[in-house]
């Protein structure tokens, strides 16, 4: 079911391995908002007037062992349009300004879906991404491109699960055993707006020293649940937060579905209803580096907004800190958080109907209000 992959050296040694060579070009000047607060810092970065699509969405996040930002987003016309592909573009370290979007990833028959970036401890930068071979999420696969040189370069593509509706929302996480878990799910029903009930979260495990990806563990719930974000508490303690089944229609009884193992991710408890709403739509969690928890959500049981952080300063048992990063009437969606090695907290979503990606940065105090 799971393709292991090529020992890494080996795939960047067959023909055509480097795909292409980015040379950044200067974006638009990154257009800033006031700032909400003293440590709220918002700005767009990319709109319709970048000819990669007028749809770009979602967006993740990675910062590099140098210090640069690069982000990934799939675009073309549309969610279902035939010429998607991925796109990453650099944030230079001590720049205000993106380059422009370069294409990294792209199927001359069918088209791409959710990309996530990631740095691996090693410098491996790893570009993982959904191929969608139907008329449906719940025909996807997942595949993924690696780069030795900071994500100027891509290696060909390899396949990372060859199961039919598995596909990638979330950045992995580096386990206390050395090994990385990728959150995943496996979508059903075949529907372009519904989420059928027995889909699930997953997880791969990859073993650094083996370059293999192994099936390990599965959430299961009453209503269906998608799209895990998951932090290890203590060694072999991991929670996850899903998105919730279901449909779009409002609803009184929609949350996001939380769900706990206690052996490094192979098995979960039954996932049940958390505290927090969900509008049947992606959320992010972080564990900071001093331990405390971020949850990135739309407080809401079926809008995209309002966008808001929490914060939880004892291991998920409260949350005494919430507050809005975005709110109105426009959709804010598919946050994807990362803290980078200043101790901020960078996060990526889109918004105006899956145009425009946006980039807040603050930190923990002023979840606090402080």
């Amino acid at each position: 079911m799971i393709a292991a992959l090529r020992p890494i050296a080996a795939a960047l040694m067959v023909a055509g391995v480097l795909l292409m060579s980015e040379t950044i070009a200067a974006g638009a000047p990154t257009r800033k908002r006031p700032q909400t607060a003293s440590r709220l810092k918002i700005e767009r970065v990319f709109g319709p007037e970048i000819p990669t699509g007028p749809y770009k969405h979602p967006a993740s996040l990675t910062e590099l062992k140098n210090g640069d930002l690069l982000l990934a987003y799939y675009g073309g016309e549309g969610e279902y349009a035939v010429d998607t592909g991925v796109f990453v573009a650099r944030l230079k370290k001590g720049s205000t300004r993106w380059g422009r979007p370069r294409l990294a990833a792209r199927d001359p028959f069918r088209s791409l879906g959710n990309a996530v970036v990631w740095q691996a401890p090693d410098g491996l930068v790893w570009l993982i991404y959904v191929v969608r071979w139907g008329e449906t999420w719940s025909t996807s696969r997942i595949q993924a491109k690696v780069s030795m040189d900071g994500g100027a370069t891509w290696s060909d593509s390899m396949v990372v699960s060859e199961t039919q509706g598995e596909m990638v929302r979330g950045a992995p996480i580096v386990l206390k055993s050395g090994h990385y878990l990728l959150p995943i799910y496996h979508e059903t029903g075949f529907h372009t707006e519904i989420v059928g009930p027995d889909s699930t979260s997953r997880f791969l495990r990859f073993d650094p020293k083996k370059k293999s990806w192994e099936p390990w563990g599965e959430i299961r719930s009453a209503k269906g649940n998608i799209q895990p974000a998951v932090v290890e508490l203590e060694p072999g303690h991991l929670v996850a937060y899903c998105r919730r089944g279901g449909g779009y229609d409002p609803v009184t009884d929609g949350y996001m579905i939380r769900s706990e193992s206690r052996d490094g991710g192979r098995t979960w408890d039954e996932g049940k209803d958390a505290r927090f709403p969900n509008p049947n739509a992606a959320v992010d969690f972080l564990k900071l580096r001093n331990g405390h928890l971020v949850l990135l959500y739309n407080d809401h049981m079926y809008r995209r907004t309002p966008l808001v952080a929490g914060l939880s300063t004892d291991g998920d048992r409260t949350w005494s800190h919430k507050r809005a990063i975005e709110s109105g009437p426009k959709d804010y969606g598919y946050p994807f958080g990362i803290q980078t090695s200043d101790g901020k907290i960078h996060l990526v979503y889109t918004t105006e109907k899956r145009s425009v990606v946006m980039h807040a940065v603050f930190d923990e105090e002023w979840i606090r209000g402080q």
